[in-house]
C-alpha cells in the first residue's frame, strides 16, 4: 500500500486480485500478507502458515467482537493451523476456516458482498490458482 499510512488501507474492501507475493485492492497493489478487518486492510508480518500465532493475530483478537468468520489463507496448500489459534477464536465466538490463500479470497469476496461479518488473514503467494 503506497503512500501516507503506508500498511493500512482504512476501510474493509473486496480484494480484487492475489499473486505475485501480494494482493490489489482499492486501486492499489500491497506487496506481503494482508489482514482484511472492518478495522481496515492491515499489513501482514505473517510470512509461513507457522506464522499465524496469537500474536500475529493479534489485531484480529482486537476486532473479534465485531467478526462472525475469519478465514485464513494458508498459502498455496492447505496446511495445519495451531489449535490454540482456532481454540481462542472459537472461545470468542468467530468461526474458522483455515484453507489455501485463493479459496480464502473468493470466499471472503463473496460474504463481504453479502455484508457478513466476515474478516480473512491472507499469506501472500506468489501463484495465483
Amino acid at each position: 500500500m503506497a503512500g501516507p499510512g503506508a500498511g493500512f488501507f482504512p476501510q474493509q474492501v473486496q480484494l480484487d486480485a492475489y499473486g505475485n507475493g501480494g494482493f490489489r485492492f482499492a486501486g492499489m497493489s500491497h506487496r506481503g500478507s494482508l489482514l482484511c478487518l472492518p478495522s481496515g486492510m492491515h499489513a501482514w508480518e505473517a510470512v509461513l502458515p507457522t506464522d499465524v500465532t496469537l500474536d500475529s493475530l493479534a489485531p484480529v483478537f482486537a476486532v473479534a467482537d465485531q467478526l462472525d468468520v475469519l478465514l485464513i489463507g494458508l498459502g498455496g496448500d492447505i496446511a495445519g493451523l495451531d489449535p490454540v489459534v482456532r481454540a481462542a477464536l472459537k472461545e470468542r465466538r468467530v468461526i474458522v476456516e483455515a484453507i489455501a490463500t485463493g479459496g480464502a479470497v473468493r470466499t471472503y469476496n463473496v460474504l463481504l458482498a453479502e455484508d457478513r461479518a466476515v474478516g480473512a488473514a491472507l499469506l501472500a503467494v506468489e501463484n495465483a490458482r
